[in-house]
């Protein structure tokens, strides 16, 4: 059985460039990997007493199923205020509980931001890195994907134009994919 590469929209607007992006990214699998797009749709925040108490909400234990099941992540998040949309946060806080049942440990992952200017969400990017280094999920430093004018990239039916930005992207999951393979040699 091939790799699986979860991929995650820190966005809900049903017109997110981010969720545009990673559907875009599906097509972009290689031979022996599958990515598969993880909904943060319906997620409740995150509250201790769930778990504490036994009464999980059913979003949750599907959310970290799921989860569990990947073997690398690709976050893909605009910048809400300079930093991390509360919708991604709250999915990585889900995902890192109960204390020490971390669905996210260890699973090599990959940070695109955009946004329709030209920072391309810079702090949220940044911001993400650092919680991921708290949930020990080596980050890919390099290619830095930062997506600018996230509005100009797709067509009527939502495809990724032809171009630059296209082919960059193209080239971060493929350099994504070299990285995740030495990484998880090292394992």
């Amino acid at each position: 059985m091939g790799k699986v590469i979860g991929i995650l929209a820190g966005s809900l607007r049903k017109e997110s460039f981010s969720k545009k992006i990673a559907k875009n990214i599906l097509s972009f699998a290689p031979e022996g990997y599958e990515f598969k797009i993880i909904s943060l749709d319906g997620l409740e925040v995150y509250n201790q007493d769930f778990d504490d108490e036994g009464r999980v909400p059913e979003r949750y234990t599907v959310f970290r199923n799921e989860t569990k099941e990947v073997d690398g992540v690709i976050f893909i998040t605009p910048e809400y205020n300079r930093s991390v949309p509360g919708v991604l946060k709250n999915a990585l806080d889900i995902g890192s509980r109960p204390y020490g049942q971390s669905v996210w440990d260890k699973k090599p992952a990959a940070v695109f931001s955009n946004s329709p200017g030209n920072i391309s969400a810079f702090g949220a990017n940044h911001h993400l890195r650092q919680s991921l280094v708290f949930l020990n999920m080596p980050a890919m430093q390099q290619p830095e994907v930062y997506i600018a004018k996230a509005n100009e990239l797709f067509d009527d039916s939502g495809a990724l134009k032809d171009g630059d930005q296209k082919k960059f992207i193209r080239e971060a999951v493929e350099a994504y994919i070299k990285w995740f393979e030495k990484t998880a040699e090292q394992e």
